[in-house]
């Protein structure tokens, strides 16, 4: 017996969810495309759709209303809590508005952030929400001549003219010094993360303006810089630190530094608060989590984030508004890491 030709079902189209509601091909595509119609014929073609399980080609509604309903979000580290605060609040603020939300690694390299900004405006993403560590005038440039809107969750040039939403680490790094000097505290180190990033520099910048504010002495053996801004770096960089010199207090970079700064002084036999006190920054989970309670400068991660999207938004509805730059104002949340026993600040 010959063998039956094989026949594929044939694929649902706007043609056949036009028969099967009754309507013409232009009120599916009206309806599907999320335009003007009334409820009753909203509710036949989407009843229609169902029932042909009828997917719209997103590919193809693309190129016709040259939209992808997509924001790009780009961290430097995804597995840093920070960047997963600020993707959770940009989630919220893009499904609120329509969007859903993709995300991207591009660790340290402005390059690599270039390459992405360069493949988005092929057409992947409406806009792009960026948080580079380090800002170059080739990614400036880039971003001034993106096709899709971007704000940056970060510092750029006061003549960039990009939409920015920045942190104050100046401020914050002076908070945690201040604290400590409160405390009682006077030999006062610093691990950085790497100085030729923008939070890398500007946290340094807090830390000499607050050691000669307050009127303290600093010497190089009390200053390191990690080559990284995590906890594997910190955890080298702290040990290093404590090799060349004997401080009664500690302020990190971020909050996976200063984790590693606690395990390393445990290894050493030294208390926290009792013999070092201990500050990070960034007040994420892993402050929280720490034993002792990490002491942490919160440097608005989340508001920054929902601050960047809500810009985001604003561009992509009105394209020709003058660029905006917001500063969000550090706090300093208390923890046993800075604290003796019983709450009070070491006399």
């Amino acid at each position: 017996m010959p063998e039956q030709p094989t026949t594929e079902p044939r694929r649902s189209t706007l043609v056949l969810v036009a028969e099967r509601a009754g309507v013409s091909i232009a009120s599916v595509s009206r309806v599907l495309n999320g335009q003007p119609a009334s409820p009753q014929l909203a509710e036949r073609v989407r009843r229609a759709a169902d029932e042909l399980g009828y997917v719209p080609d997103a590919s193809a509604r693309t190129l016709k209303t040259g939209r992808t309903d997509q924001l790009a979000l780009a961290v430097a580290d995804l597995g840093n809590p920070v960047y997963v605060k600020m993707m959770h609040e940009v989630a919220r603020v893009a499904a609120k508005n329509g969007y859903r939300l993709v995300l991207s690694s591009t660790g340290s390299d402005a390059d690599d952030q270039i390459e992405l900004l360069n493949s988005l405006n092929r057409g992947f993403a409406d806009g792009l929400l960026l948080s580079p560590l380090r800002v170059t005038d080739e990614l400036v440039a880039a971003l001034q001549a993106s096709r899709i809107p971007a704000v940056v969750i970060g510092s750029l040039p006061p003549e960039a003219g990009v939409d920015s939403v920045r942190a104050d680490s100046v401020a914050g790094v002076g908070l945690a010094v201040e604290h400590l000097v409160a405390a009682g505290r006077h030999r006062i180190a610093f691990v950085n993360g790497p100085v030729d990033t923008v939070p890398g520099a500007a946290r340094l910048e807090g830390y000499l303006r607050a050691i000669d504010r307050l009127g303290l002495a600093t010497t190089a053996d009390l200053q390191i810089a990690a080559s990284d801004f995590t906890y594997k770096a910190g955890r080298k960089a702290a040990s290093r630190l404590l090799q060349q010199c004997s401080p009664d207090a500690i302020v990190c970079a971020n909050d996976l530094i200063a984790v590693a700064a606690l395990k390393e002084l445990a290894a050493r036999g030294l208390r926290v608060p009792e013999d070092v006190a201990v500050v990070g920054m960034d007040d994420s989970e892993a402050a929280e989590l720490a034993d002792p309670g990490l002491t942490s400068v919160n440097l608005g991660s989340a508001k920054r984030a929902r601050t960047a999207a809500k810009l985001l938004i604003r561009r992509l509805e009105n394209p020709g508004a003058d660029a905006q730059t917001v500063t969000i104002e550090p706090t300093l949340t208390v923890r046993e890491s800075t604290l003796a026993a019983g709450g009070e600040a070491r006399a």
